[in-house]
């Protein structure tokens, strides 16, 4: 058995990631730490996991996490990188959910994120965790950066294309994501009477996930040899729902006579959480509620070179802990999809 820690299991991905390591039969979750909730029943806070994980939190100071094999961060920005070197030197692998280590550069991170990086060095060492793109990599990773839940959404909407050198240089991508990707924090915006029968965009100027997305597009370009200067506006908006991601993605063709169609089903063909739908489909959010898939549906508009791409996903799972999972099961030379093959809640 592969034993698991999970740092900050009180907050939504870290709820996500308890659920479904919980189902999981080649791992035991043998700590999960909390800062407020320490000494307290893990199913006293989520009577969900009654009878299924009998833990109670724990500090981080607990030394049963150097007992682990892999530890799960699941903590706000800034917390993994003062941690993560010791774990590491322990020979500890790490998977963190925060954005910790998704950008490569050190400037572009203290720029986005208002904070100086505490371990700079580990940054390119870092692997992104994109599994249908940096699958090889992760498989031997000892440090992965979970990808955050817009990116995952685009970048999977734009692989076939970008990957292919098929498009243009200007894309336009319009994203909508539930409440709980703001977190679990007390926050009068987010209260329901705050943003029931409401909707509205908002990190116009400019998103935390816009320099990870741009990184992730080029990363794309140059395994594909496009050699575009990709020119992206990113618009994100909240919508009254609890979870779920919608990114609506409109770009240009270089040749409009290509079957995207069939570049997008051969791409995907093989991947087990990427679902394209049949020509003409629209995907709906509740598709994926509670999944680890990403269905995907690819509208060529007749007599022009546009394409617009839908791509739909759960933030907390997809988009935050079931992406882990998947990338965990990578690292450890299991099957893939196992702990993820839940079906979505329609209703």
């Amino acid at each position: 058995m592969i034993n698991i820690g999970v740092v900050g299991g009180t907050g939504y991905t870290g709820a996500e990631l308890l659920r479904l390591l919980s189902g999981h039969p080649d791992i035991n979750i043998h700590i999960v730490t909390s800062r407020a909730e320490a000494g307290r029943s893990v199913s006293e806070v989520f009577p969900g996991l009654r009878g299924r994980l009998d833990l109670q939190f724990a500090s981080f100071e607990d030394r049963r996490l150097w007992d682990c094999d892999l530890v799960f961060f699941a903590t706000p920005n800034g917390t993994a990188m003062q941690h993560v070197p010791k774990l590491l030197e322990k020979g500890i692998r790490i998977i963190d959910l925060a954005a910790d280590f998704r950008l490569q550069d050190e400037e572009v991170f203290k720029q986005w994120y208002g904070i100086a990086h505490a371990c700079p060095e580990l940054l390119k060492a870092a692997v992104y965790g994109l599994p249908e793109v940096n699958r090889e990599t992760i498989s031997k990773a000892s440090l992965v950066a979970n990808p955050g839940c817009y990116p995952t959404a685009i970048q999977l909407g734009l692989l076939p294309l970008i990957e292919s050198g098929r498009v243009t240089d200007s894309v336009i991508v319009d994203a909508k994501s539930g409440v709980s990707g703001a977190g679990r924090g007390a926050n009068v915006n987010n209260l329901l009477c705050e943003v029931s029968e409401s909707f509205k965009a908002y990190g116009v100027d400019g998103h935390r996930h816009t320099p990870e997305i741009h990184q992730g597009l080029k990363q794309m370009q140059l395994s594909g040899q496009a050699g575009i200067d990709m020119d992206l506006t990113f618009v994100p908006h909240l919508v009254p729902m609890i979870r779920g991601i919608h990114a609506t993605i409109y770009c240009s063709l270089k040749d409009r006579n290509i079957d995207v169609q069939a570049l997008f089903e051969n791409r995907f063909r093989n991947e087990p959480f990427v679902d394209v739908m049949p020509a003409g489909s629209h995907p709906e959010t509740r598709s994926v509620r509670a999944s680890n898939q990403c269905r995907i549906a690819v509208h060529h508009i007749k007599g022009c070179d546009k394409v617009i791409v839908l791509a739909v996903i759960d933030n907390l799972v997809k988009g935050a802990a079931g992406q882990a999972v998947q990338n965990m099961n990578i690292m450890f030379g299991l099957d893939e999809t196992c702990a993820l093959n839940g079906i979505a809640l329609m209703v």
